[in-house]
């Protein structure tokens, strides 16, 4: 295995020291696919430099000239306070002739926007909910097709911001409250759409032209009060102190073999219909009936080593340390090389 000089990009809050050791355990967990990424990448070898970046891409260029990285580890999930502008630094990055892991600009503005991309799916005869988007400044008026139950989100936003009990409503007063939160204090359109009542599954796909579908995922509660329903809030996946008082895990999902293999093939025309690269998370929800709804895809997912998709990985006898040597080879694949 060539050794090779990787630059990897962070929050500036997330960058790996010394001090990890000092940490709460809830600050750890918010930083842990940093540090698994860094230190792993060290392990088998390669020479990593963290960067912490938030407001300007000078400090990207400078690293770039000073260390001349092969590839860029791209670890961002926002920059300047937005959650869309992630895509703007890939895309300074293929200005820059820099080879980068994950995906492409163009994949991770069609999946970030959820209505657009159900809409996509949808014309290609995939089932997703019935939805309708909520824009800041107009009054909230429901369609009649719109059925309660609505599970009302960001929608750009993903990590489950702005998600929680209160986003399952049933009333149109309901509804016009939860979109007015979204607007507010997320501060992004609202979509609304057909909450399915059953289970959420996560399907971990990886390739650019030929893709790898992982063992699906399943989220679990295990002490989830009987009747409150099963969503993944804010605070099921980012609050240590919730999950474990409130049982919550992931585990490999018990399907029936020919669902397996549908919900595959499935995933696998979604990640080519969004044109996504590198690494995907696709999520689902899966009803009493044995259907399953396309919720959203997530370019970039969480990649630390207990997460979704390492864990998939892993249930398919790929280890960590492989996972992100096939994540970085992805990278090097998809670079555009200047001409001449």
């Amino acid at each position: 295995m060539k050794k090779l000089r990787v630059l990897a990009l962070m929050h500036p809050h997330f960058v790996p020291d010394e001090t990890r050791d000092q940490l709460s355990a809830q600050e750890a967990f918010d930083s842990k696919t940093e540090y698994d990424v860094v230190s792993t990448l060290r392990r088998i070898g390669h020479e990593v430099v963290p960067l912490g970046v938030q407001y300007e891409l000078f400090p990207i260029r400078d690293a770039v000239e000073a260390h001349k990285p092969h590839i860029v580890f791209n670890l961002l999930e926002e920059f300047h306070g937005e959650v869309l502008f992630d895509q703007n630094v890939v895309s300074y990055l293929e200005l820059l002739h820099m080879p980068y892991t994950g995906c492409n600009p163009r994949g991770m503005i069609i999946s970030r926007g959820k209505a657009l991309s159900k809409k996509l799916v949808a014309y290609h005869r995939i089932r997703v909910p019935d939805f309708a988007v909520f824009p800041i400044g107009h009054k909230v008026r429901r369609p009649a097709r719109l059925k309660f139950p609505l599970i009302v989100k960001s929608l750009i936003e993903h990590a489950s911001v702005g998600i929680a009990r209160a986003s399952v409503v049933d009333s149109d007063e309901k509804l016009a409250e939860r979109v007015a939160f979204v607007h507010e204090r997320v501060g992004t359109d609202a979509i609304a759409e057909q909450f399915i009542e059953g289970r959420e599954l996560y399907v971990s796909v990886l390739g650019n032209d030929r893709l790898v579908v992982y063992p699906t995922w399943e989220l679990v509660a295990k002490k989830r009060p009987e009747g409150e329903p099963l969503i993944a809030t804010a605070r099921v996946k980012h609050d240590v102190e919730y999950q474990q008082r409130h049982g919550i895990d992931t585990g490999k999902a018990d399907l029936p073999p020919e669902l397996t293999s549908k919900l595959s093939h499935v995933a696998r025309r979604i990640y080519k219909i969004l044109e996504l690269t590198g690494y995907a998370r696709l999520d689902f929800r899966l009803d009493a009936e044995g259907r399953f709804f396309f919720l959203e895809a997530n370019p970039n997912p969480e990649i630390a080593e207990k997460e979704e998709f390492a864990s998939a990985a892993l249930a398919a006898g790929v280890s960590y340390e492989e996972l992100l040597q096939r994540i970085l080879n992805l990278g090097l694949r998809q670079s555009r090389q200047p001409e001449g």
